[in-house]
């Protein structure tokens, strides 16, 4: 998203993180790092770090990958307002379905790139809402 939001002269503060702690200071899955570069993006400089209450005040918008996530994320929410910012990311492309983004971990070469494009996809729509 980072990417696409400077291609389109978006000015947003975008970051990434999981909702646990077992990668904390690790760079991206080597899979994941390929199949970026073969999408034309670099991510070698990304390092995983763990989502913190104080996210909530430095983003309006906060999109997580599947129920799960959405569970550890609303549970750190002080108030109804922080738990609204949080959004499953597949709903920007299907509103309300409410479907998991599936873990490329187990798909082999293909689960990346299938993932990739579902995100890329969603990125480009939230991206829309910037321009209109």
């Amino acid at each position: 998203m980072r990417q696409k939001a400077a291609e389109r002269n978006i000015e947003v503060e975008l970051d990434s993180c999981g909702t646990s702690s077992y990668h904390i200071g690790e760079p991206p899955d080597s899979r994941a790092i390929d199949n970026a570069h073969k999408n034309g993006l670099d991510i070698t400089d990304l390092r995983a770090r763990q989502f913190q209450k104080k996210d909530f005040e430095d983003f309006n918008r906060i999109y997580v990958m599947d129920q799960s996530n959405y569970n550890d994320v609303t549970y750190l929410a002080d108030s109804a307002e922080d738990s609204d910012k949080v959004k499953l990311i597949l709903n920007e492309l299907e509103p309300g379905s409410n479907r998991p983004v599936p873990d490329p971990y187990f798909g082999g070469e293909d689960g990346f790139q299938e993932v990739y494009e579902m995100l890329n996809a969603a990125c480009d729509k939230i991206l829309d809402e910037f321009e209109a």
